[in-house]
């Protein structure tokens, strides 16, 4: 492990940890966030790409294209935040990697959030955008991270069951994917866990999910049909509470005959790729040759 992981471990565990260790923690995080969330671009970000606004459903959709040239690649992308924080800066800088170093037009809806809004307006807005960009009869990958990479894998199951075009593509940056916390290994792995904690993460869950049963493949798409996803790469890292059912995900998967790929960051936290650290340059690296391919 770089020193810059173990810095950033040490920081999210004085920090952002205090959202995941109960569910009064979240909630107050959640009153502190709304003050000073700002999802727009980083002004570097904005520099280096072609960045565009409108509105789905009420809500801001970014499109980002590489500037002075046409887009060579379609992608979605949903980004993470316990379904109930913004879209960041450390997203823009990897949006603006997967923009530049793929030639792509990336379509960045800015979902709504919970508490303020649950599973059915979340996904009233981005079945929405997904069917747009998914209709446009181009080939188009989606890229999501922790709620987003979850999110990523029910519309696509949304997608097989109601005949609507799938991606080509899923690029999974430590996914969300099983709720109901059935597999005794996420326990273990939780206490090692510098970011993520079980009552903060339940009660995200909780004030997300709209009564949905938590064994439910709309929330917990480990429960879903594994075998229409598309050529599938997953990052998952081994203090991350969510890594266990990465495993169990990759496993279940093949055995239907999924083509998916675990990388596994040996001591990485959660959403490590989205860092500035050699680790998470390997895994962009990583991630934009599987979807150039």
């Amino acid at each position: 492990m770089s020193i810059k992981s173990h810095l950033a471990a040490f920081v999210l565990r004085h920090t952002r940890k205090k959202a995941f260790q109960s569910a009064e923690g979240l909630h107050a995080w959640i009153e502190k966030s709304r003050k000073t969330q700002d999802h727009r671009p980083p002004v570097k970000v904005a520099e280096t790409l072609d960045i565009t606004q409108r509105q789905v459903e009420g809500h801001v959709v970014y499109e980002a294209r590489p500037k002075g040239k046409d887009a060579s690649r379609r992608m979605l992308y949903l980004h993470g935040g316990a379904y109930c924080f913004e879209l960041t800066s450390f997203h823009w800088k990897l949006i603006a990697e997967l923009v530049t170093r793929l030639g792509a037009h990336v379509t960045v809806p800015v979902y709504p959030l919970a508490p303020e809004h649950d599973f059915h307006d979340i996904y009233a807005m981005t079945t929405a955008v997904y069917r747009e960009v998914m209709g446009e009869g181009v080939k188009a990958a989606i890229a999501g991270d922790s709620a987003g990479g979850n999110m990523a894998l029910v519309l696509t199951m949304m997608a097989a069951e109601n005949g609507w075009p799938i991606a080509d593509r899923l690029a999974l940056i430590s996914p969300g994917l099983d709720m109901t916390l059935a597999n005794p290994e996420t326990l273990n792995v939780a206490r090692i866990d510098p970011w993520l904690g079980v009552p903060g993460g339940t009660e995200a869950v909780r004030i997300y999910a709209a009564g949905i049963d938590y064994g439910d493949w709309r929330i917990s798409p480990l429960y879903g049909d594994l075998s229409i996803l598309p050529p599938t790469l997953v990052f998952s890292g081994t203090r991350d509470m969510l890594y266990p059912d990465s495993e169990v995900f990759a496993e279940k998967a093949r055995e239907v005959g999924a083509d998916v790929r675990l990388v596994v960051g040996k001591g990485m936290f959660h959403v490590w790729p989205l860092i500035d650290m050699p680790e998470a340059r390997v895994a962009r690296t990583q991630m934009v040759e599987f979807l150039s391919a």
